[in-house]
C-alpha cells in the first residue's frame, strides 16, 4: 500500500512539475493553413490560402497561452495564376523583401482555444507591425485532445494598414482572414 501511495505521489509531483514548467505546442505545417478572401470590383472575391504556417503555442504555468506563428508568403495558391504573381510582388506581399507573415499574440487563457474568444497580438506583413483582434472560435479541444483537433480563427484586417495601398479602386481595403491550426508536441 505504502508503495502504491509513493507511487501515486510521484506521478502527481511529475504532473505538477510539468505544468508549472509550461507546456509547449508545435503547429503543424501539414495540417494548418490560412486563407484570405477580398473583394473585387464590389461583386466577385479573390481568395487564397496559404499552405506553410510553422510556429508554436506556449502554455504557461499561470494557464495562459501564446501563440507565434509565421506563414510563409511564397506559399500562397491561388485559382489564378496571374493573381498570385500580382500578390507576390512588390505592391501586395513583396516576397522578395518580405518572405514571412508573423503573428505574436498577447497572452490568452489556455481555456479560450475550447471556449472561443479575442484573441489580440502583433502582425508584422511586409515590414510592418500593428496591433490586430482576431476571433478564436469555440472548438472541442481541451488539452487531452488538442492534437486530434483543430484551433479555427478568424478575423479582418485593412491593406492600407500594412501598406498596401494599390488598386484601391478595384480592391477592397478589408482582407477576411481565416485559419485553421493543428498542433502537437514540440520536440524535446
Amino acid at each position: 500500500m505504502r508503495r502504491v501511495l509513493a507511487a501515486m505521489l510521484l506521478i502527481g509531483l511529475v504532473f505538477q512539475a510539468r505544468a508549472a514548467a509550461g507546456e509547449h505546442y508545435r503547429i503543424d505545417s501539414s495540417r494548418s493553413q490560412a486563407g484570405f478572401q477580398v473583394r473585387l470590383l464590389w461583386f466577385r472575391t479573390i481568395s487564397g490560402r496559404f499552405t506553410r504556417i510553422e510556429g508554436s503555442i506556449q502554455r504557461k504555468a499561470s494557464g495562459m497561452a501564446i501563440v507565434d506563428a509565421r506563414i510563409d508568403s511564397h506559399s500562397v495558391v491561388m485559382d489564378s495564376p496571374r493573381y498570385r504573381k500580382a500578390v507576390l510582388g512588390p505592391k501586395f506581399f513583396d516576397i522578395a523583401k518580405h518572405p514571412a507573415i508573423h503573428f505574436l499574440s498577447d497572452p490568452v487563457p489556455f481555456a479560450t482555444l475550447q471556449s472561443g474568444g479575442a484573441l489580440a497580438g502583433q502582425l508584422r506583413l511586409r515590414g510592418v507591425t500593428r496591433p490586430v483582434h482576431f476571433e478564436l472560435l469555440a472548438s472541442r479541444c481541451t488539452p487531452d485532445t488538442l492534437y486530434s483537433c483543430k484551433i479555427r480563427v478568424r478575423g479582418h484586417v485593412s491593406r492600407s494598414a500594412f501598406g498596401m495601398t494599390s488598386h484601391r479602386t478595384v480592391l477592397s481595403d478589408r482582407v477576411k482572414l481565416e485559419l485553421s491550426i493543428a498542433v502537437e508536441p514540440a520536440a524535446g
